[in-house]
Parts: structure tokens; sequence; C-alpha cells
């Protein structure tokens, strides 16, 4: 099968257009689903809040609690913030059919569909009272029947539902179609790095939707992508925004090894955005990844990699000025560190 040639601008053309980059949308039900199509990471508190602002217009404060979404341990047992209509794609998408982890995820989640009987509690006691560590808990997230709510401060409150009435097989496939969409071009390894999968599981899903990909080359190396975004890829880059910044763990850059080069060509800056602790902030301007920013309360740090325009560090100020925070005594304070 013939590859198809990709290059870098029309790789991030698609990701940045079809992850709602280049312009903010109106807060819609198509465009907040569109928004959290990979869902939104949510482990550095409020980072799920600060996603959905880079992508859409009128978010306030407390929009990571609207009733569209819920909080569940998802991929690679982190915090994420999904759309209520698609937690079976983010919970029964990560289960496996059968083994050790399926039973084991099916046992934690009958014992506190038990102790619970239909009440809450804090994730600790919860834990205590299993006799398990409360982080083992999280085994129970792929059935689909854990939800989670925390805020940041505390631990979280855990409470049990009833399993989602799916076809687990297509949940598998679709949540690999959205890392393709968002992420994409990608392959089997990076899917179960990002997913949280062993690379049987990953492969296999793989292999389910051969007849939904094309085969590529980019300026990393061989991948797949869905052959229905083909168009997209090849369409010119839509005219960037003038900057974004993009909280810690943000979809656009959730990625490891050789995906990262593509995003950051220079090693010494790919080290201090993927860090080997809690990573920063990325600071996006006209498109590319340019710095990082971190925030303490209500003072952001940005720190560029090169130095700036007078117009791009006004825009890259204008974000910083507009997160919808909650619970800030000040208003939001930007300062600038030199240059990495």
């Amino acid at each position: 099968m013939t590859r198809l040639e990709l290059a870098r601008a029309g790789i991030l053309g698609h990701r940045r257009r079809i992850g709602l980059l280049d312009r903010r949308e109106a807060w819609t039900d198509d465009a907040v689903r569109r928004a959290a199509w990979a869902g939104l990471t949510d482990s550095m508190p409020r980072a799920a809040l600060l996603s959905l602002h880079a992508r859409l217009e009128d978010v306030t404060e407390d929009a990571w609690q609207d009733d569209t979404f819920v909080q569940i341990w998802g991929p690679r047992s982190s915090v994420y913030v999904v759309c209520a209509a698609d937690v079976a794609v983010f919970t029964r998408g990560r289960l496996p059919a059968d083994g050790t982890a399926r039973a084991r995820a099916d046992d934690i989640a009958s014992r506190l569909a038990v102790l619970l009987d239909g009440g809450s509690g804090d994730v600790r006691e919860v834990g205590a009272t299993l006799s398990i560590h409360h982080n083992a808990i999280r085994y129970a997230a792929p059935t689909g029947t854990l939800r989670i709510h925390w805020d940041g401060a505390r631990q979280p409150v855990v409470w049990s539902v009833e399993a989602p009435d799916t076809d687990d097989d297509e949940m598998r496939r679709e949540l690999a179609r959205r890392h393709l969409q968002m992420a994409g071009p990608s392959t089997p390894a990076s899917y179960g790095r990002w997913a949280g999968l062993r690379s049987g599981l990953a492969e296999a899903v793989f292999d389910q939707l051969a007849d939904e990909l094309a085969p590529v080359t980019t300026p990393v190396g061989d991948g797949w992508i869905l052959a229905a975004d083909e168009p997209s890829f090849r369409s010119p880059p839509g005219p960037p925004a003038s900057a974004r910044l993009l909280p810690s763990g943000d979809a656009y850059w959730l990625c490891w090894g050789a995906d990262r080069d593509l995003l950051v060509d220079n090693a010494d800056h790919r080290d201090t955005l993927w860090t080997s602790r809690v990573w920063p902030g990325a600071v996006m301007v006209d498109g590319e990844l340019i710095g990082t920013w971190r925030r303490r309360h209500h003072a952001v740090v940005i720190q560029p990699w090169h130095d700036l325009t007078v117009a791009a560090r006004d825009a890259v100020a204008a974000e910083a000025l507009s997160f919808p925070l909650p619970d800030l005594d000040h208003k939001v304070e930007v300062s600038w560190s030199p240059t990495a």
C-alpha cells in the first residue's frame, strides 16, 4: 500500500483545526463535545477548565462541573473530565476483554458497589475499608461504574453507578479513532502509551481498525491516520490563533518519544516542557509551541524559548489575564522569565 507523505505543517494544521485551537468556538453542545473529544486531563487541578478556555468562548470558572461533564480516572489512570455521553469510550474502551486485569477491575468494582450502596466516600477511607491501597481503586475505572469528584484540594470522593450498556469492542475502536483524529499520525505503540494499554491490546485495536486506516510517512517516521481524515491533513493550515496557553497534559501536546520531536525540534526545549516531574503549561504563538508557563495562585510566569515581538508578548499576556480561574484573591499577574 502506498504511503502518503505528510509534511509537518499539514500535520500540525490538522491537529489545531480538529482540536479547535485556531479560533474559539461558541459554547454549543457540539463544540463542547469536540473540545473534549480526546478527554480533558485534570490531574493538574483545573487543567480541564483551561483546556476548555483555550477552545471555547465564554468559559466560566465552574464550566468543568457543567452537567455536560463527569470526572473519571481515564487513560493512564489520570484524572479526566469527559462528556457524560462519552464515558463508555474512556472507560470500557480501556477494559481488557479477559485476563487478570479484567478480573481485578470487575472485583474491585463489585466490592465498591456493595460497600457504597448508592452513597459516596473519601477514596482513602474507602480503600481502608476494602483493605486495599486507595490508589488501587483506580483499577475499577475501566468498568465504567466509577465516578469521582476531585477539586484539587482534598482527596477524591468516589461513588458507583451502573455499568454502561455498550459494545465494548466498539468502544475500544472508538477510543483509538479519537486518538488518531486528535494526535495522528500515530502507531500502536504511541496509542498504547497515550491510553495506558499494554502493547498487545493496542495492536489488536489497530488491527480491528485496519479497513479505516491509511499508512503515512512523516518527518519523524511512519504511522497511520484515519483514511477519512486525509483531506484535512492535505488541506492548507488555517490562520492560527495569535496565542494560546495550554495547560499541563493538554491533548494537543500529550505525547511521548518521537512524537514530541514533531512538535518541538529543539531537544533542550523539549526537556523544559516534558519534564521528569510535573509538566508546566505550553505556550503557543501563531500555531507553534514556543515556551512554557507556570502558575502559582494569581501569578503566571511565562518562559519563552526565544525573543518574542511586542505583539506576541501582548497576546500571550492577554491569554493569561483571561483565565477563568476560581477562588483568586487577586487579578492574574503576568511576569516573564529569561528565554530558556
